[in-house]
């Protein structure tokens, strides 16, 4: 039996230069995939579970800061093409405009044939929502 996604957005392997702040020094790494609410970075020497740190993020217009915790890491396991070295990481502490600018690039990079809205990559859509109408799947309106 397949194990049912828990992620409440859609991710993008979307690849940035991120560097992590914490204890006066820097690990730098680039995300393998990101969305709205976290992020998978690649690095050589992950934190540990549970480290909560600051990130800068240098996406294609825009310098993104968060707040972020530790909530997967491989610091011990593989380091290959299939579990590159990195830790999984959730924003606790972002700006709304840098969230919706994530969720911008994700819906550019995603959205090739119409197939994924922007509520649906915010996470702000009712999955149970149908719409009255025939609005446009392009919309790039992210509530929050």
């Amino acid at each position: 039996m397949a194990k049912k996604e828990q992620r409440e957005h859609h991710r993008a392997e979307l690849k940035w230069v991120v560097l992590a702040k914490v204890d006066g020094k820097v690990v730098e790494g680039v995300t393998k995939d990101i969305s709205p609410s976290g992020a998978y970075v690649c690095c050589a020497k992950p934190l540990r579970l549970n480290v909560v740190f600051d990130m800068a993020i240098k996406a294609p217009n825009k310098r993104l800061k968060a707040k972020a915790e530790v909530v997967w890491s491989n610091i011990y396991g593989p380091d290959d093409e299939i579990n590159p070295r990195g830790m999984g990481v959730r924003f606790l502490k972002i700006s709304s405009e840098d969230r919706k600018a994530i969720a911008k690039e994700i819906l550019q990079h995603l959205e090739p044939d119409g197939e994924i809205d922007s509520q649906t990559v915010a996470g702000t859509k009712d999955p149970n929502h149908r719409p009255k109408s025939n609005r446009s799947k392009t919309s790039l309106t992210i509530n929050h």
